[in-house]
């Protein structure tokens, strides 16, 4: 069955392009250098969105065009570029009609914290947890409603899509997962006990519940991709896939090309 996370092609026509870009001066002064070449019309009325800076901003763009169908091709301006491409300023509109689109969907992290207070939140890279003071945080792991590690005594731990599998959960020495799997990777920061625990693979219909023990003497934050609640004392995580969003990026160098370089690298 194909994935419904395929690459898909550009729209038919790209005329008209809407332009973003982080606050540094190269990202700003590519702007002006590109709106001055190509011209620009509203977000609502672009064919495609061009994203100008690094990984934070495409994410950015990402959460702000999430379910409004419209494709985002991002330039590199910025430090580590994962998410971008290549920046260069002939033939925009062509790369751009060129492109491949990859949908991606986020996750939906659900928080109850210490006050009762419930909070939701998307992300398109991870969710993660985190000890917020020098003692370990104790957590209880269900899946599907069904308890599958009592105890984690760890530094945190990520759920990562495989949009985000190079990004933290990588750096964790979690699994890079191709984009178009349907999976999540659970991954550990810091396991304590179970020492041997390395992780999990999940289904991407996999509903992730994570209680965590003694929340006021091992207090824990929750994070969603950039948006961050303390003192949390249960966490859902699950994948929307009512909700999607359109990342571009050249075919000679896609998605799938970029995550099979990170896997050799060393």
């Amino acid at each position: 069955m194909p994935s419904d996370k395929a690459p898909r092609s550009a729209p038919e026509k790209v005329e008209k392009l809407y332009f973003v870009a982080s606050d540094t001066a190269e990202a700003q002064e590519a702007c002006t250098r590109l709106v001055a070449r190509y011209g620009e019309v509203s977000a609502e009325e672009a064919d495609v969105i061009v994203a100008l800076g690094g990984d934070g901003l495409m994410l950015q763009t990402l959460h702000k065009f999430m379910g409004a169908g419209k494709p985002i091709y991002g330039m590199n301006r910025g430090s580590v570029g994962f998410l971008m491409n290549e920046y260069r300023e002939d033939d925009l509109l062509s790369r751009v009609a060129e492109a491949d689109a990859t949908p991606i969907h986020p996750l939906s992290m659900d928080v109850v914290d210490q006050s009762g207070k419930s909070s939701t939140a998307q992300a398109i890279n991870e969710v993660s947890l985190l000890r917020q003071t020098s003692q370990a945080a104790r957590l209880r792991i269900s899946i599907d409603g069904r308890v599958r590690l009592e105890e984690l005594i760890c530094d945190g731990i990520i759920i990562s899509t495989p949009a985000g599998s190079t990004a933290y959960n990588l750096s964790a020495h979690g699994p890079i997962l191709p984009i178009s799997s349907p999976l999540l990777a659970l991954t550990p920061i810091s396991a304590f006990r179970p020492r041997r625990w390395r992780g999990a693979l999940l289904p991407n219909h996999a509903r992730v519940d994570i209680d965590i023990l003694e929340p006021e003497k091992r207090p824990v934050s929750a994070s969603a991709d950039h948006r961050e609640i303390r003192d949390v004392t249960r966490v859902s995580v699950h994948e929307d896939g009512s909700v999607e969003g359109l990342i571009m990026f050249d075919r000679e160098h896609g998605w799938d090309e970029r995550i099979l370089t990170e896997m050799f690298r060393y």
